[in-house]
């Protein structure tokens, strides 16, 4: 939006209140995995740049976070393209030791890396501490030693900003049936016998449908549409390759002329994400990266699908792992030399629809 035409760069005190509301302030996201050379860098953002987003559901600070989307997104160095990659929610990882919770480390599902870093001690759960060992872990899977920016995504706020878009256009690739929701989006009743838990799909009756084609959804259509897995044929694999369309669908939305050219939607857009959003840009703000990244736009966004499939240890499923193929996926990132790495590999580039 700052590349668009000068729309928030007019008042200083409209930028502040927009930054304000996003930015942590203290670098507190990505923590220890940005190099100290970059606290003061501003708006001297060169690429490569690799930006770690976290998903979360919306929780109070009595409740443990778990980070069930993930997605890492790659700048080359030439600044004009954006490449996007999900860690699966259920990979099975090393989360290493965690100083600031006396957390020791152990083997576990990555999603649940934010729930150990994120203990106070009193009862109460720090989300930004948190994704601070997830980026840890995250760099462990991936080799990237260090993010450049990070960010905490809020679906429940998230769901204000497709609201203040009027809804988002996407088209659908395969048919999914909604495990939580009726036809008019009100939430499936549970089995009388799964009141109380212990039920692996615990729903019943009529369920939302979203059919093969384009189609302009509603956000609760968006947002439920892109939290299904159970049904799918591939499972999570399908959920990871949603959520990367929805977040270009998304974008090209929000940089489309009935947004950016509308100063009531634009505001209303900006005000349901200072809700949604939490950013840390490793030293510069949000205005400095959406300068840096003003050359790319929605066409210049590469969806990448990692393979991986189930672990298992005599019989008892542990979780997801990646195909050893990945490993030189990542060296390329690393390089930064995913472009030539697509191109010898083409099975990795995910269907845009």
């Amino acid at each position: 939006m700052v590349g668009s035409g000068g729309l928030l760069v007019t008042g200083q005190a409209l930028v502040a209140r927009y930054t304000g509301a996003i930015e942590t302030g203290g670098g507190s996201l990505i923590g220890g995995t940005a190099s100290a050379e970059d606290d003061d860098r501003g708006s001297d953002i060169t690429g490569p740049v690799n930006i770690l987003m976290a998903g979360i559901d919306p929780r109070d600070d009595t409740q443990a976070p778990r980070s069930d989307s993930i997605i890492v997104a790659h700048v080359p160095a030439s600044m004009d393209q954006v490449y996007l990659f999900s860690i699966p929610r259920d990979l099975y990882v090393t989360i290493p030791p965690f100083a600031q919770t006396g957390f020791a480390g152990t083997t576990a599902k990555v999603n649940s890396a934010m729930s150990y870093g994120s203990y106070l001690g009193d009862g109460t759960h720090d989300v930004q501490q948190g994704f601070q060992l997830l980026a840890h872990t995250v760099s462990g899977i991936t080799g990237i030693h260090r993010f450049d920016a990070g960010t905490i995504i809020n679906f429940g706020g998230f769901k204000k900003i497709v609201e203040a878009m009027g809804g988002v256009t996407m088209t659908i690739d395969q048919s999914v049936r909604s495990e939580h929701l009726q036809p008019n989006g009100k939430g499936r009743p549970k089995r009388p016998e799964c009141l109380s838990g212990g039920c692996d799909h615990p729903y019943t009756g009529p369920q939302k449908v979203y059919k093969v084609g384009t189609h302009h959804l509603q956000a609760w259509e968006a947002l439920d549409y892109v939290r299904q897995r159970y049904g799918l044929p591939n499972g999570d694999y399908d959920r990871q390759r949603h959520q990367q369309q929805f977040i270009k669908a998304m974008a090209k939305q929000a940089m489309s002329r009935d947004v950016v050219t509308d100063p009531t939607k634009l505001l209303a857009v900006l005000d349901a994400a200072g809700d949604s959003l939490t950013f840390d840009g490793g030293g510069s703000s949000v205005i400095d990266w959406g300068l840096a990244l003003k050359g790319i736009n929605t066409e210049d966004m590469t969806l990448v699908k990692l393979p991986g499939g189930g672990l298992y240890d005599n019989g008892r499923y542990l979780g997801e792992q990646l195909d050893p193929s990945t490993a030189e996926f990542f060296q390329a990132v690393r390089e930064d030399r995913i472009a030539a790495f697509l191109l010898d590999h083409p099975d990795y580039v995910a269907a845009e629809s």
